[in-house]
């Protein structure tokens, strides 16, 4: 008996084997490579800002840690904030626990839930989508979701909340559309527009109405659009071409485990059934990697000078007042002509804000996952760095 021909068919398949994997992995990185160079992705900030001079980051960051020390003053709080100008950083501070039974604490590396911060990053991918010509502001979003039931709803409306539709978190509530026992998804929301035959709250672009909703479907056209996964079309369109790399996007069955907690006084607050959609929250990330996107999204670089006039104007004037939203960032609108660019978060014990003071390459930014609303305070620091009113009040 000869074992010669075994061995060469266990040779060969094994060849076979391995090159197929080979093929495979090359395959991944060639597609990869491939969505790397079909979708547009942020460029790093290359603006050479003038270096602050040491007395002035002294005068600053005692003013900040002032503010700090008052509204962040018990070690028992947990915050992660960060002061910067000219992309240089004048103040931070890390304090608090990041995991209370893994006895883990808060560090400048620890990617917190920024909840609706994320609008932001979810506003920012369909604004270079466009740019790039996939898609356009005034495209209804039928066109690129065939499921999408209302026709005259653009990509604009939902940037803007003047979309009209109501909020998945409350109308899965209602009796017989969801088993609030099982995780709803991005894609369970827009079946569901059509199977239990949700209306919208008021018509198209006629009034404003801040709605999760409108984002978690932005995240859906991302997807329709790019062929990645949410996620995926993040990290390749944003967080690695800025080398956010504290920064990514909750995936409910592969992060639930070792995503950070976040906490109502001593208490975790768990998941629930709202917490696999992404698109209007989901993305956890650091100061620091927010300073890097914002350097790159205050860039000339960032969108042509079209694009971004659309981006930063407001889009509600029914009501007179000084607050507004333009696509993906709150703002306040003085008859001076200054404007105020913001956006707060709130989700379970997190919470959030993130300013931009364009005119005057001022970022700030708070992140707590022990809930608070005085990471919303943080706005009372404008003034130290431009004529910023400060009397605001708290809000999402």
């Amino acid at each position: 008996m000869t074992v010669k021909p075994t061995i060469h068919y266990l040779y060969i398949a094994l060849l076979f084997l391995v090159t197929g994997c080979s093929n495979q992995e090359r395959s991944d990185e060639d597609n990869a490579q491939t969505n790397a160079k079909i979708y547009p992705w942020m460029k790093p900030s290359t603006v050479k800002y003038p270096t602050l001079t040491k007395a002035y980051k002294n005068d600053k960051k005692a003013a900040v840690e002032r503010f700090c020390d008052k509204y962040f003053r018990n070690e028992n709080n947990s915050v992660s904030l960060l002061v910067a100008k000219n992309g240089q950083i004048i103040y931070e501070r890390y304090q608090g626990d990041a995991d209370k039974i893994e006895g883990t604490k808060i560090t400048p590396d620890t990617p917190l839930h920024i909840a609706s911060v994320s609008k932001v990053f979810t506003a920012t991918a369909i604004m270079l989508l466009v740019e790039k010509g996939k898609i356009g502001l005034d495209q209804k979003v039928s066109s690129i979701l065939p499921e999408f039931p209302f026709t005259e709803i653009s990509v604009r409306n939902l940037l803007s909340h003047r979309s009209g539709l109501r909020n998945y978190a409350y109308f899965i509530e209602d009796k017989g559309v969801w088993d609030l026992h099982q995780t709803i998804t991005n894609q369970d929301i827009l079946n569901l527009f059509t199977e239990k035959d949700i209306k919208c709250d008021c018509p198209a672009d006629t009034r404003f109405c801040y709605c999760n909703t409108n984002y978690a479907m932005l995240a859906l056209v991302i997807e329709k659009v790019t062929g990645m996964k949410y996620p995926e079309a993040m990290k390749t369109m944003i967080f690695e071409p800025l080398e956010m790399n504290d920064t990514y996007v909750f995936e409910y069955e592969k992060d639930r485990k070792t995503a950070v907690p976040s906490y109502k006084g001593n208490m975790e607050i768990g998941l629930d059934h709202l917490d696999a959609v992404y698109g209007d929250k989901n993305i956890y990330s650091t100061p620091r990697d927010i300073l890097k996107f914002d350097l790159a999204r205050t860039a000339p670089t960032f969108l042509n000078a079209k694009l971004r006039a659309e981006m930063y104007k407001g889009y509600s004037y029914e009501r007179k007042g000084e607050k507004n939203y333009g696509l993906g960032f709150r703002m306040y609108e003085w008859d001076s002509g200054q404007k105020f660019y913001f956006h707060n978060g709130w989700w379970h014990g997190s919470t959030s804000s993130y300013i931009s003071l364009m005119k005057d390459n001022v970022t700030i930014i708070a992140l707590s996952n022990k809930f608070t609303r005085n990471t919303y305070a943080v706005r009372k620091l404008a003034p130290l760095f431009g004529d910023y009113p400060f009397e605001f009040g708290d809000e999402d």
